[in-house]
């Protein structure tokens, strides 16, 4: 995830971004060189241990202050309508009940706020999903949770957002049961 097509994927997915931002399943802090310093502030969560003491590590050296809670989205103790943007790259494959993490998502969005994202999931081709099927069970075990069989747009869709933005699109040198990407942008409706 550190290869040139997802730093580009990055930064396209956290321009224009500002104003009181969470990023949902932060890991090792991988998007932080990427926020525009327009960001008031980031709180991240990410519920891996091991993966907070790196984000911390390298939210120590980026310019923006960078505040980190070890959670789940699932169950996020922020009030209602505490952040402009909501942020998630290559975490929707992994939460376990993913639609409680995007209904809190929704949430703790303000009105009129945007949530932004960069996931890998179902594939349009009838034959790559069903590989994406029979492989998720083994995905889940070896990856942390990982499912590639997740329609990504339909979830957030499912959560109440308008989808503002986006686009589908197999990433270059990836095998195609895992590189079928969801880039998007998502607003909670007034």
């Amino acid at each position: 995830m550190r290869g040139s097509p997802f730093r580009e994927l990055r930064g396209e997915v956290l321009m224009g971004v500002r104003g009181n931002v969470l990023e949902i399943g932060a890991g090792t802090g991988l998007n932080f060189a990427y926020y525009p310093p327009e960001v008031a502030s980031l709180v991240t969560v990410d519920p891996n241990e091991g993966m907070t003491a790196k984000a911390t590590k390298r939210g120590n050296n980026v310019a923006i202050d960078v505040e980190h809670v070890q959670l789940s989205a699932e169950k996020l103790p922020f009030a209602d309508e505490s952040f402009d943007f909501v942020i998630s790259t290559w975490t929707l494959c992994s939460i376990p009940q993913i639609e409680n993490a995007l209904s809190e998502v929704f949430r703790v969005l303000r009105k009129g706020g945007e949530f932004r994202y960069v996931e890998h999931g179902l594939a349009p081709e009838k034959h790559i999903r069903k590989w994406q099927h029979r492989l998720t069970p083994f995905q889940k075990v070896i990856a942390d949770g990982c499912h590639l069989n997740r329609d990504i747009a339909g979830l957030v869709r499912g959560a109440g957002f308008i989808l503002t933005a986006g686009r589908e699109f197999y990433a270059p040198k990836v095998p195609k049961t895992a590189g079928y990407f969801y880039l998007g942008a998502a607003v909670k409706s007034v």
